[in-house]
Parts: C-alpha cells; sequence; structure tokens
C-alpha cells in the first residue's frame, strides 16, 4: 500500500469515495482505486470493532471485480477455467476456487456463485481483474456462454462481526438466519428499493455478509448501517484480520510464481472433475515434489514478522515471509511464509527481523479461533 498523496488522476473513485473523505478516512492508492487505508481512530480499533463480542465492521470492498457468466455452457466452461468442481454446487451456493494458467500457478484465487445451472457470478481480485477477464474472454470461444464484466457498476461491501446478522436483518424482510455459510439469497434492502446478493461469506474468520448491489443504493446502504452501529473499516484493519486467520492473499501467498501444490489449496483444486487448465502442470508438480513449502509460524520472542523478512532453519536461509503481524488476540508475532520442503516440519526456526534473529516455532492456522457460523453437523 502506498501512501503517496493523491495526485494521479487516474485513481478510480469507488461510490463511496466521498463517504470515506468526510469520516476522516486516510486516502492511499491501492489497486488502481483511491481507497482509506483507516479512519481516525486507528487500524487497531478498527480490528477490535470487527472482532469484539457485539460488534461489526463495515468494510467497502467495491475494488473487487464481479463477472457473470451466461449460457448453454455456463458449467462446461467454468469446469474448464477453474480448479474446483462446479459440478458440486448448487442454486445459492458459494464456492472458493481458482484460475491456473497452463504452467499451473496462479492467475487468481476467485469465489464462484452459482445463481442457475446455466448462470453464475464470479467475484475477482481488484489488481487481476483485467488480467482475468482478458483470461475468461480468450477460453469462452470455443463454449456457448457470454461473460459480462460488471465491475463498475457494482458496490460491495462487506459486513463483519458478531452483530452482523442482528444490523443487516432490520434492512431486509429476507430472513438471513436462513442463509447458511458459503450460501447467498438474492434479496431486497427495504432501505434503498433495490435488490442485492447477499452471502454469509467474508475475509476476517467473524461471521458476517459480503452485498453486491447497484452502485445507486450505495450511499443509502452504508449510512444505514453506520447508523445501526457498524464501525467503518480501512484496509490496514481488514488485512490484519485475514492474516490472523491465515487466509492467503493473492501476491503473498499465492501468485503466478506457484501452483494449489505450494500453496496448500489442493483442497481447492479437484483432479478428479476432468481436464482443467493447468491440471497437467500440477500432476506434473504433484510428482516431482513442491519447489517449496508454505508453513505457519509464531514467534517466541518479541518482535513483528514482515512480508520478505527472511527465515532461517539451523542458521541457514531457507525462505521468507509472505504475509505477517503482531496478532492482537495472541498478543504474539504470527506469520505465514515459504520455506525449502526439507524444512517444513524439521529444524530450528527464527526470523531476521533488523538484522535480529528472533526464534519462532511452527504452528497451524488460524492462528485465532474462527467464529464464521457454519451448518450444525
Amino acid at each position: 500500500m502506498s501512501e503517496n498523496p493523491l495526485t494521479e488522476s487516474t485513481l478510480l473513485h469507488t461510490p463511496l469515495f466521498d463517504r470515506h473523505v468526510a469520516l476522516g478516512g486516510k486516502i492511499v492508492p491501492f489497486a488502481g482505486y483511491a481507497m482509506p487505508v483507516q479512519y481516525p481512530t486507528g487500524a487497531l480499533k478498527e480490528y477490535h470493532a470487527t472482532r469484539n463480542d457485539g460488534c461489526a465492521g463495515l468494510f467497502d470492498i467495491s475494488h473487487m471485480g464481479q463477472v457473470r457468466v451466461q449460457g448453454a455452457d455456463a458449467l462446461r466452461f467454468l469446469q474448464f477455467v477453474t480448479t474446483n468442481d462446479v459440478a458440486r454446487l448448487i442454486d445459492g451456493q458459494v464456492q472458493y476456487s481458482a484460475l491456473l494458467n497452463r504452467a499451473g500457478t496462479f492467475i487468481d484465487d476467485i469465489t464462484t456463485y452459482r445463481i442457475h445451472a446455466d448462470h453464475y457470478y464470479l467475484c475477482i481480485n481488484a489488481a487481476n481483474r483485467a488480467k482475468d477477464v482478458a483470461h475468461l474472454t480468450e477460453q469462452a470461444a470455443d463454449f456457448d456462454i457470454f461473460i459480462t464484466d460488471e465491475s463498475d457498476g457494482t458496490t460491495l461491501l462487506a459486513l463483519q462481526g458478531e452483530a452482523a446478522e442482528r444490523l443487516l436483518q432490520a434492512l431486509t424482510p429476507t430472513d438471513l438466519t436462513a442463509i447458511d455459510y458459503y450460501h447467498f439469497v438474492q434479496c431486497p434492502l427495504s432501505n434503498a428499493n433495490t435488490t442485492a446478493i447477499i452471502s454469509r461469506t467474508g475475509y476476517t474468520g467473524e461471521d458476517g455478509f459480503e452485498l453486491y448491489l447497484a452502485n445507486g443504493a450505495a450511499t443509502t446502504v452504508w449510512d444505514a448501517l453506520l447508523e445501526a452501529g457498524a464501525s467503518p473499516i480501512g484496509l490496514a484493519a481488514r488485512d490484519l484480520l485475514r492474516a490472523e486467520m491465515g487466509y492467503a492473499l493473492y501476491g503473498h501467498e499465492i501468485s503466478d510464481a506457484v501452483t494449489p501444490v505450494e500453496a496448500k489449496l489442493m483442497w481447492i483444486t479437484n483432479m478428479n472433475k476432468g481436464n482443467f487448465i493447468g491440471r497437467s502442470a500440477v500432476v506434473t508438480r504433484k510428482s516431482s515434489g513442491r519447489e517449496k513449502a508454505l508453513i505457519a509460524l509464531k514467534l517466541t520472542a518479541r518482535g513483528i514478522p514482515r512480508q520478505h523478512y527472511p527465515v532461517l532453519v539451523d542458521g541457514q536461509l531457507s525462505g521468507e515471509i509472505t504475509s505477517g503481524l503482531y496478532s492482537p488476540l495472541t498478543k504474539g508475532g504470527v506469520a505465514l511464509a515459504y520455506v525449502a520442503p526439507n524444512h517444513a516440519n524439521d529444524g530450528a526456526i527464527t526470523v531476521e527481523i533488523r538484522g535480529k534473529q528472533v526464534a519462532a516455532e511452527r504452528t497451524t492456522t488460524p492462528f485465532v479461533r474462527s467464529r464464521v457460523k457454519k451448518p450444525q453437523q
């Protein structure tokens, strides 16, 4: 994230830009947009305004992209261009997945929404929007489908935290308790005279929703949720929440330099569904062995691990941090890192912080408890 003054006329604004400025948001360039990195209370208080009991944070994530895929071959097309098994979805269900290139490395990670058997909705990362749309359009040539990039006309809000369901319920007659984790409904928002896609999804580890709505309704819905008690949250707190859960981020844990084998994302890569772009390369990588290993670690001494800090095992350089932070809940430094495969499980591990070796230990993710509301088994 750059903190340079906003002088570039090419930066895009979300429909809520004026609201962020009025709230005192510190605006920075991010993925081609002018976005709030934090508000006057600061990122830590915004973090707690999402994590704490009885609270909910409201995020403007309208910089993300949205692509609609429709047509008789929509399912066949998505089976070919994504890693997960789209055939397993039912109407109203969401799936975490990825787009790979022929080399088996990541173009992007995405979510797939099944509206009907011949109608799907994709959410893609802001920084990857142009290449994702170009890739999908190129691959669509041999399929009976049409692709619509709806990003510029769509506002995407995330309402996350224990109070999210209660605050949002006041805006819709639809029973939100009936929406399971990674499911969605298309429902009216009474205060805005519009219909939205509301999914029980998020990027924080808290219960909550993501709302896709027309730009014209953005300020009305944003204002209503803040008035109801939600707190505005900027990019810095969002990244704290994300990293504390160990969720992957494009450009950090995933990129065009790693395959799902390295990124520990074979669970969204279905090798039994038939052919898909990158499949043969993933098969080869599985057979030959991963080139590096993604691990979770926590510091056992004081320090804050940051992206690109060197990771040493038995005193030898082994890799580097991909995402790191001071975790307010664990009250210590935690991180994700890529290391040499033979160091994934063995050897004394340290992180180099400003020239000093700080002791660490391997652990698992999430680093803190998840409060997403999954269906009872």
